[in-house]
């Protein structure tokens, strides 16, 4: 095998880990929420801030390579990921998971931009960085939606934190082999200045959003005084973060591409794509364990079914374009995943969760075609001067949006089944405010463990109906946003587009 290629497999390794741990923890939240006393608030933070530290620090990073080195910056980040992943497997607290969360998301906004960068010194060839890419977007793509399934695996022999200990000897590998086959890139003498400020202005403002929305959970702990201080630090950090854009000449996030209506569209949809998809998985591997009862292993091979039809409906889509217009496919295959949301509806205790797995699945498969040809239909409006920019905003919108999707969806699945709960939890002896995991195990000390069981299932299938309800109306919404034909002056997306990301 060539030295190219070997480059290329290396660099596949830390994308691949980025990529798992985004949604790695679906499975083991009860086990860890069990063992650290987590509430329902901090298990939504646990869960989403890794996403969203590397969704607004992935752009900095960019900058930051070109400054002190692409390997460079990839080793760092490789050993920071590495001694962060360790921190939050053996985290003592869930204070201190939350932190190593975070380090993880640090470390993990270095990695992205660094492999990808690094594949063009690699591949100097057009044609041949082309496909470079094509794969890089698949491992990436394909990982992610295989997190929750790897996260089930391991807590069938192992405990929560072993789902962190996967990065360990993938980034030792790299550590080791990297500078062997990666190659030396200098500092550019004219990088573009990394401006923390606007970094720290974006930041703040989504964790306003976030903290915000967090605090509509019942029995949240964040006062309503901090709650609505949050929006307005929100509003007053965001129109900041616009203005600073507009005056500096080199800034941290064009505000000039969102002018084109193409990049809007794209843009916006993969982030609300993202919240729906992100939203679900996160809600329907709670409900598996914690409702239905299954074990990790079980609920790992019942949600595998979402993973392959992401896949399924990413790899199908350039073929299918040959067939029916792009621009028609996108918004089709969103109204099929809007259907799938639906089902979730008719989830009962007599029907069981079959139907919730056929909704999950057409839901992944419809997505498919916005996956496939959305990233390149951002690159392809975009200047070439600012093609780079418009991929990180990209792959920026991919990870807020799973982060707001945990967030958002999560609060609101939270809130439904709380409610729904309280009417049984006095006479049950439980919290109003208890999580599912909580309620599961206060039943096996109940004088009455079926009817605990009985107020479980209820509840968590009014949060499911809540959740498919609302990710239905944001992919309807998506799909009405992607009806208009492309801009003049664009050409329209063709077949050979999705092999990009497909």
């Amino acid at each position: 095998m060539n030295r190219p290629r070997l480059s290329l497999m290396l660099l596949l390794l830390p994308t691949a880990v980025v990529a798992v741990d985004i949604n790695v923890l679906f499975l083991a939240v009860p086990e860890l929420t069990a063992d650290l006393g987590a509430t329902a608030t901090q298990q939504l933070w646990i869960t989403d801030v890794y996403g969203l530290v590397v969704g607004v620090l992935a752009i900095v990073a960019g900058a930051v390579g070109d400054r002190v080195g692409r390997r460079r910056l990839l080793l760092l980040g490789c050993a920071g990921f590495l001694a962060a992943s360790v921190l939050a497997a053996y985290a003592p607290t869930a204070e201190v998971l939350l932190l190593a969360r975070v380090l993880q998301g640090v470390a993990g906004a270095t990695l992205m931009p660094s492999t990808l960068a690094l594949i063009g010194d690699i591949f100097p060839d057009e044609g041949a960085r082309t496909k470079a890419i094509a794969t890089w977007a698949t491992c990436q793509f394909a990982f992610a939606s295989l997190g929750p399934v790897v996260g089930g695996l391991l807590l069938h022999w192992f405990w929560w934190g072993s789902v962190f200990l996967l990065s360990v000897p993938v980034c030792a590998i790299v550590l080791a082999l990297g500078p062997r086959l990666l190659p030396r890139s200098r500092p550019a003498d004219r990088a573009p200045r990394v401006d923390l400020l606007s970094a720290g202005l974006l930041m703040a403002a989504l964790l306003a959003v976030f903290t915000a929305i967090k605090a509509c959970i019942p029995g949240s702990a964040t006062p309503t005084t901090v709650a609505v201080l949050a929006v307005a630090v929100a509003g007053a950090a965001g129109v900041a973060f616009v203005r600073r854009q507009q005056r500096l000449a080199d800034p941290f996030l064009d505000l000039g591409l969102l002018r084109e209506r193409a990049i809007v569209v794209a843009v916006t949809s993969l982030t609300l794509a993202a919240v729906a998809l992100a939203g679900t998985g996160f809600w329907v591997t709670q409900y598996l364990q914690s409702v239905a009862g299954l074990t990790p292993l079980v609920a790992a091979i019942v949600f595998m079914p979402m993973a392959l039809g992401i896949a399924a409906g990413a790899s199908v889509s350039p073929a299918l374009a040959r067939r029916v217009d792009p621009d028609r496919l996108v918004p089709a295959g969103l109204v099929v995943a809007a259907l799938g949301s639906l089902l979730q509806l008719t989830v009962s205790a007599d029907l069981g969760y079959a139907p919730m797995i056929v909704g999950v699945t057409l839901t992944a498969f419809g997505c498919g075609p916005l996956f496939a040809f959305g990233t390149q239909r951002i690159v392809s409006s975009a200047p070439q001067s600012a093609a780079g920019c418009a991929a990180a905003l990209a792959e920026t919108g991919n990870h807020l949006g799973s982060s707001l999707g945990f967030a958002a969806v999560g609060s609101l699945a939270t809130t439904v089944y709380a409610l729904a709960l309280r009417p049984e939890a006095a006479a049950l002896g439980l919290s109003g405010t208890t999580t599912m995991a909580e309620t599961r195990a206060a039943a096996q000390s109940s004088s009455d463990p079926q009817a605990v069981l009985d107020a479980l299932t209820a509840a968590g299938n009014d949060a499911l109906h809540a959740v498919g309800l609302f990710t239905a109306l944001v992919l309807i919404a998506c799909a009405v946003l992607n009806t208009r034909r492309t801009a003049p002056g664009r050409a329209p997306l063709s077949a050979e587009d999705g092999k990009v990301r497909a």
